[in-house]
């Protein structure tokens, strides 16, 4: 079965009709947004914290979701520190839909290098 919240879909139909249902989700969009607002990530007790509502099985729901959906990725840190989440291209896309708002910084075109006067040949 290729259907549920779970799974993202191919279509773009599908696409719109799950971002809706993301969106209705006020769990769901919090922690995407505390996510994609933290340079490092989120580790599971800064989740727990941000969706304020003392119970892990709804930080537990929230990022099997989100982690299923590809919004989100898992880093492990090998040298002792905590495991982070962190938000996906298609997460940061998808929050920027769901939002009306760009996520990705702003992109600025280079500065052409200085023009160089020619020599003039005087005869």
């Amino acid at each position: 079965m290729n259907k549920g919240l779970w799974i993202w879909p191919a279509e773009s139909k599908g696409q719109k009709i799950m971002l809706q249902r993301i969106a209705s989700s006020t769990h769901l969009m919090t922690a995407l947004q505390g996510i994609a607002k933290s340079k490092e990530g989120l580790s599971n007790s800064e989740l727990d914290e941000l969706l304020a509502d003392n119970s892990n099985w709804i930080t537990l729901w929230a990022i099997r979701q989100l982690l299923a959906l590809g919004f989100i990725e898992y880093k492990v840190d090998f040298f002792g520190g905590p495991a982070r989440y962190i938000t996906t291209e298609l997460g940061k896309t998808a929050l920027g839909i769901m939002t009306g708002q760009s996520t990705k910084p702003a992109t600025v075109a280079p500065i052409p290098p200085a023009i160089q006067p020619v020599p003039s040949k005087t005869a």
